[in-house]
């Protein structure tokens, strides 16, 4: 294998492992790896845990000894074939005995002559030695609160790497002494111990990058599959163009699984297999192993079913032909697979969308609609009220508390809710009164579509559709030029063209993220996904108007069997009313209709004994002196 596609740091092993008597392994070593190189001692492509691959990596390399250590078992070894001679061999070099398998040797305390031996060890001359340490922060309580046992072992450690002697083999190959420390963090061990150092070099595993994914789906690929499933299936993608089809099977499922161990990867290889999963299938696993869902609802959506779309939409969010419009290309990106396509990130939410513009005019009810047509449910939509997280502590409330802290047990908000409902519309209004420490989690949100929350569990976002909400841009601040304090001054009116308007509120919102709050990233992330909803203009109040109407109208019918009608007088007088309250929105009209529609009637039929089987007509709509009575004629059973 050439050396260039090794591990990093298999690399950096094969090099210091030469000139450095102590190397500390860190980072990801509960990991099993892939071994790359063929030799005596190990396979190509075989799956292997640290110190297996250790083994192999050693005794490649012409080491007499390879010889593991732990405070629980002492020496021995259990990744070769012959494990007995093997601790046999080490015992009669450093003249002690063995027990079963072993040899016992605590590391502190009394009787510790854990570092003696390793001592005796590094310092002959005869046999090279790779003496591998395991669990190494385990030997100790704290690494700053050091018992005078701790030091006296690390100290012997440390005289016996000072004395390391280079051992030439019969080959004439020279090789070093060596000791290896596995931790998973180096800052585990006393600091004294490690830093500045100068024989000492700290190595630290990386979970697999993109290439050695898939590096790992190439070699492993037949072994994904059952072996019926495969030999059947196969033969389609043997020429050039199948050839191309499967490594865009093999890419994408190299794309999503970013972040993931090889254990992780070999975990998704035998769950593949056993779930009989096809070829054209291997990305279906992911979903399976992080979401515990075998179909894919994005998978199911239909394109016929978006055909009319539109249309549904505009029969319940009024007068927003643009934002709707814009709304629905970002699903059908979606379901199209074309999301994301620009960036390297396969893990990215489905969309994201930004939602401004006056109050009422729709924001909310939209995504709401999209809940409904993408999954079928309205509660699918989640809503955050972003002015409940405006505290600097607020990160721990909606992502979980750290371990040790209060609630760290009952997770966070947001990572639980999409635990539960992986596939979902995340509503978050009023984005901008979010701390600005949320707002830095969301940029790992956007960028890579998954968060670690305080449990240490990883939250995948990739399947969801996020939108913000915002007012920015409808009222902006002003000086006064007589108090010098700051004032809110309207920033669009309904006077004003919705061209106008758009430009007005994007202007608003990248000063606030740029200047105001300093995070310009954040709106690179939202990029062209900025969606201004319109005032609501008198036609559209008109239509709301006659919605709400009839909403009601049939509400009556199915619960009641009341049959309710208004005059033309009384249709145009609530029109006119809703027409003068816009400023509002579409809350504005429905607190008009409550006004004058709803709680009038609801005062007539309660006066006049009205519960069911009824007509009733409503000709005319009276004010008095602020209050509101209706001029009604009824008729006895349903007509």
């Amino acid at each position: 294998m050439d050396n260039n596609e090794l591990p990093k740091w298999h690399q950096e092993l094969t090099i210091f492992n030469r000139i450095k008597p102590q190397i500390i392994i860190e980072g990801n070593i509960m990991d099993k790896y892939v071994y790359p190189e063929e030799n005596d001692y190990q396979s190509k492509g075989v799956i292997l845990n640290l110190k297996d691959y250790l083994n192999a990596f050693f005794r490649n390399l012409g080491y007499h000894h390879v010889i593991f250590y732990d405070h629980l078992k002492g020496f021995y070894n259990d990744s070769c074939d012959d494990g007995k001679k093997a601790i046999d061999d080490f015992a009669a070099l450093v003249s002690k005995d063995v027990t079963e398998d072993h040899i016992e040797a605590p590391f502190s305390g009394r009787g510790a002559n854990a570092a003696e031996i390793i001592d005796l060890a590094l310092g002959q001359k005869e046999e090279s030695v790779a003496v591998i340490m395991d669990f190494v922060s385990r030997y100790i309580v704290s690494p700053t609160q050091l018992s005078p046992d701790d030091v006296l072992s690390f100290t012997r450690l440390q005289k016996a790497v000072l004395g390391s002697s280079e051992v030439v083999e019969s080959s004439g190959v020279h090789l070093k002494n060596t000791v290896i420390l596995l931790t998973q963090k180096v800052n585990d061990l006393p600091v004294w111990f490690y830093l500045d150092n100068p024989l000492s070099k700290t190595i630290n595993i990386q979970p697999p990058t993109k290439e050695e994914r898939f590096s790992f789906v190439d070699t492993q690929f037949k072994s994904f599959f059952d072996r019926e499933i495969y030999q059947a299936e196969i033969g389609r993608y043997e020429d050039e163009s199948g050839r191309g089809e499967l490594k865009k099977f093999k890419e994408k499922f190299t794309g999503i699984t970013d972040g993931f161990s090889y254990t992780t990867l070999n975990d998704l290889r035998i769950l593949c297999k056993n779930q009989k999963f096809h070829l054209n299938e291997l990305t279906k696993v992911v979903d399976l192993y992080r979401y515990g869902v075998k179909d894919n609802p994005w998978e199911k959506l239909d394109f016929k079913d978006f055909e009319h779309a539109e249309q549904e939409f505009y029969q319940r969010v009024k007068g927003q032909d643009y934002a709707i419009a814009k709304t629905l290309d970002v699903v059908k990106r979606a379901m199209t697979g074309m999301n994301g396509l620009q960036h390297s990130s396969h893990t990215k939410p489905k969309g994201v969308l930004f939602f401004a513009g006056p109050t009422g005019t729709g924001k909310t009810e939209t995504a709401k609609t999209l809940s409904q047509k993408i999954f079928g449910d309205e509660s699918r939509c989640i809503r955050f009220d972003m002015s409940e997280y405006s505290q600097s502590h607020s990160d721990q409330k909606l992502l979980g508390a750290p371990p040790g802290y209060v609630g760290y047990e009952r997770g966070g908000q947001l990572t639980n809710a999409v635990k539960n409902n992986p596939f979902s519309i995340l509503l978050f209004d009023e984005i901008e009164k979010a701390s600005p420490t949320i707002l830095d989690k969301f940029l790992q949100i956007l960028e890579d579509g998954r968060m670690t929350d305080g449990q240490g569990n990883t939250v995948y976002f990739s399947e969801c559709i996020i939108i913000f909400t915002s007012n920015l841009g409808i009222y902006v601040d002003e000086e006064d030029p007589e108090t010098y304090q700051i004032r809110k001054i309207q920033n669009v009116t309904p006077d004003e063209d919705y061209e106008t308007i758009r430009k007005k509120v994007g202007g608003a919102i990248e000063h606030f993220f740029k200047y105001q709050l300093n995070r310009p990233e954040i709106l690179n992330r939202i990029g062209e996904n900025i969606v201004v909803f319109d005032f609501i203009r008198p036609e559209t109040a008109d239509r709301i108007t006659d919605a709400l109407i009839n909403k009601i109208i049939r509400e009556l019918l199915e619960s009641k069997n009341i049959t309710l009608s208004l005059s033309d007088k009384a249709t145009d007088n609530l029109r006119k009313l809703a027409a003068g309250n816009l400023e509002n929105g579409g809350r504005g009209i429905g607190n008009i209709i409550e006004e004058y529609l709803i709680n009038p009637l609801s005062r007539y039929m309660f006066d006049n004994g009205i519960r069911s089987n009824t007509g009733i007509t409503i000709n005319d709509i009276v004010t008095d002196n602020g209050s509101v009575s209706l001029n009604c004629t009824l008729t006895e059973g349903n007509p």
